[in-house]
C-alpha cells in the first residue's frame, strides 16, 4: 500500500467513518485507476448473510472519489464535486474479500480542464466493479459525478 493510499484511509477514519469502520479500505491510487478492498463479517452483513448492498457501494463510490479528489488536489484550484445520480447492478452475492476497481481516471483530467477554461461545470460517468476472490464479478456500479469552480 502505497503512502498516498495510507493517508487517504486515515482520511477516511475521521471524514468517512461509516466506511472505515465497515473495512473500506483504499489500497491503489494513480490518476488512471483505484482499487479498494472490503471483507465481508459481520460488521458489514446483510441478513442473508452477504455483504450489505451499501457496504459495496461506500467501496464503489470511493474508487471514483478518490480518483477525483487526488486530481482536483493536482489541479491546485478549488473545484466542488458530487455524486448526481448512480446506478448499480449485483450479480452474485458478496462474501469473503471483494475488491473494487475503477479505471475511470483519466476522463478526470479532461472535465477539470473543461471547468477551469469554461467555468461552467461539468459531469462524468464512472465505473467500479467490484469482483470476488475468484475474479468473479459481485457488483457494478456507476455514479455520475458534478464538478464545478468554487466561487
Amino acid at each position: 500500500m502505497s503512502s498516498k493510499a495510507r493517508k487517504f484511509n486515515a482520511f477516511t477514519f475521521f471524514k468517512l467513518p461509516a466506511a472505515w469502520w465497515a473495512g473500506v479500505r483504499l489500497r491503489h491510487l494513480d490518476s488512471e485507476k483505484a482499487v479498494v478492498t472490503v471483507i465481508h463479517s459481520w460488521r458489514n452483513q446483510n441478513p442473508f448473510k452477504s455483504m450489505y448492498w451499501a457496504v459495496q457501494g461506500m467501496a464503489a463510490e470511493l474508487t471514483t472519489g478518490a480518483l477525483f479528489i487526488d486530481q482536483i488536489k493536482k489541479s491546485g484550484r478549488q473545484i466542488s464535486m458530487l455524486v448526481a445520480n448512480n446506478n448499480a447492478n449485483f450479480s452474485k452475492k458478496a462474501t469473503g474479500k471483494i475488491t473494487f476497481t475503477c479505471t475511470d481516471g483519466g476522463k478526470i483530467q479532461e472535465a477539470i480542464e473543461r471547468t477551469i477554461e469554461t467555468g461552467e461545470g461539468q459531469t462524468i460517468w464512472m465505473k467500479s466493479v467490484g469482483m470476488n476472490e475468484e475474479g468473479v464479478v459481485v457488483s457494478t456500479f456507476n455514479f455520475e459525478w458534478t464538478i464545478r469552480l468554487k466561487r
